[in-house]
């Protein structure tokens, strides 16, 4: 571990010490209520921090570091747009991510996979670099501590007492003045003080590991002990025979030969669409260990074994493609006969990554595996971010009242439980199941009145359909809507006639 470590870092700036006191009492402040832009807000200073103490390091910013910081930013917009809370913890991981990433620099795999992890090993010694930043800071101001406290608690005062007056005043502003405001009371206090402590122990990480981060490319990969070529390739050889067997199927299902399948199998359409989406999603994640694997003992001596490596797992990339494209007509059949959810929603967006992960991987076949850990990377990113952004909630719910609007059928029950995202695709509903759809969201909603800086734009949208065309139903009037079962063979619409 010592040779992943830099020299000593640089001492603590003022200007770091002040961006990380911000970031703390932002965070005091502001997290509270729920997740909006008040992550951003947050994030700001802590950002601020990383950079004041990387310029005193004498690090430069190179463009990946910039890539990974707008990436991380562009992440925390999420919570701002969209109410629903997983694609929000979703999008504040991979920021944190990208924020290792950014602060580590690097490209090789150790920098990809362990990056972040450098952010957790900083907080120890960032601790002690800040206390040694902050006594060497005051021994040599002491003079000019008192001055500007005293400046910064005559300026509070003054805001306090006149803003106090104006509020008495008049309503209007007393009512502007309580949305901007964050409410403090005793209540909150061990919340807002844990809210502090994050803030301060996450923006030291931060700063600590822009100041002197681990070297994770000094870790090396060392190549496997290469194989012959029939050792290696035969195993290869016999698996893309299987991929390309059971392609061939696939594609004559693809290309209009569910009848004949159904038929042979007596399956419906929902059964066999059901049957093999989750088989086909760990056939393509083992495929990708596989390919890891035959990388690491490829026969690598001469071009004749390059081209092999290439024509082989070439070709099982292109077959696996086409198991990911099996796969996602499955789900596609499945979710138009039962809905859309959000683990279904999930997983296809995951097989999605899977087949974008293969098609980069061919690409470093064919021009260099240089960029590829940065690539698969940067695509994992993106696709949570998209995720975030598309509303998955909303999505949802717009698919089941088309749905709902071609055959008649809709599981109230599931869709009561989704965020304030879907309000605008559940307003579609007619009456009661659009006011049975909603009373719970419209009840969260209300019993959640947060701060502006907590509130995202998905909620203040919510807030303004409800409020516009109110719930008319009450719970015990909408009783128990009937949940429509998983499978149902005497009710499947797609069931053989």
């Amino acid at each position: 571990m010592s040779r992943l470590r830099p020299k000593a870092p640089a001492q603590t700036t003022a200007a770091t010490l002040w961006a990380i006191l911000a970031t703390a009492l932002l965070a005091a402040l502001l997290l509270d209520g729920g997740a909006g832009v008040n992550l951003l807000l947050v994030a700001v200073p802590a950002t601020l921090a990383g950079a004041f103490a990387a310029r005193a390091a004498g690090r430069r910013l190179r463009a990946w570091t910039l890539v990974w910081a707008l990436g991380g930013a562009a992440l925390l917009a999420v919570p701002a747009l969209s109410d629903a809370g997983w694609p929000t913890f979703l999008a504040v991981v991979a920021a944190i991510g990208l924020t290792g990433f950014a602060l580590h620099g690097g490209r090789g795999w150790p920098s990809m996979l362990l990056g972040p992890v450098g952010l957790f090993d900083s907080l120890g010694n960032g601790l002690t670099w800040v206390w040694q930043g902050v006594r060497q800071r005051a021994d040599g101001s002491r003079g000019r501590w008192w001055p500007l406290l005293r400046t910064v608690l005559i300026a509070l005062g003054l805001l306090v007492v006149f803003g106090a007056l104006f509020a008495g005043a008049d309503a209007a502003f007393a009512d502007l003045l309580g949305a901007l405001m964050p409410d403090i009371s005793l209540v909150q206090a061990p919340w807002r003080i844990l809210c502090f402590i994050v803030g301060l122990f996450g923006a030291i990480a931060v700063a600590r590991t822009a100041a002197a981060p681990l070297r994770w490319d000094r870790l090396s990969l060392g190549a496997g002990k290469a194989r012959n070529r029939l050792e290696w390739a035969l195993p290869l050889v016999v698996l893309n025979l299987l991929f390309a067997a059971f392609n061939a199927i696939q594609l004559a299902v693809l290309f209009g030969g569910y009848d004949k399948v159904l038929s042979e199998t007596g399956l419906t359409y929902a059964e066999y669409a059901r049957q093999g989406f989750w088989q086909l999603l760990m056939a393509t994640l083992l495929t990708l260990v596989v390919i890891g694997l035959a990388l690491r003992w490829a026969p690598r001596t001469g071009a004749g074994d390059r081209r092999l490596v290439r024509v082989v797992l070439g070709t099982l990339c292109v077959l696996t493609l086409v198991v990911v494209a099996s796969a996602l007509r499955r789900m596609d059949l499945y979710v138009d006969a039962y809905g859309l959810t959000r683990l279904r929603i999930s997983v296809t967006t995951m097989e999605l990554w899977l087949g974008v992960a293969i098609v980069l991987i061919m690409a470093a076949g064919i021009w260099g595996a240089r960029l590829l850990p940065r690539a698969l990377a940067a695509s994992a990113a993106g696709f949570v971010l998209v995720f975030g952004l598309i509303q998955p909630d909303a999505v949802i719910a717009q698919q089941n009242v088309d749905r709902h609007e071609r055959l008649g059928k809709i599981d109230v029950n599931y869709l009561e439980g989704l965020s304030a995202d879907a309000v605008p695709a559940l307003d579609r509903l007619p009456e009661p199941l659009r006011s049975c759809s909603l009373l719970d969201i419209d009840e969260r909603l209300r019993d959640d009145e947060g701060g502006w800086y907590a509130t995202s734009l998905a909620e203040a949208r919510a807030r303004a359909i409800l409020d516009a065309r109110p719930v008319t139903a009450t719970a015990s009037e909408c009783g128990e809507p009937s949940r429509e079962e998983e499978y149902d063979p005497e009710n499947d619409p797609y069931g053989a006639p």
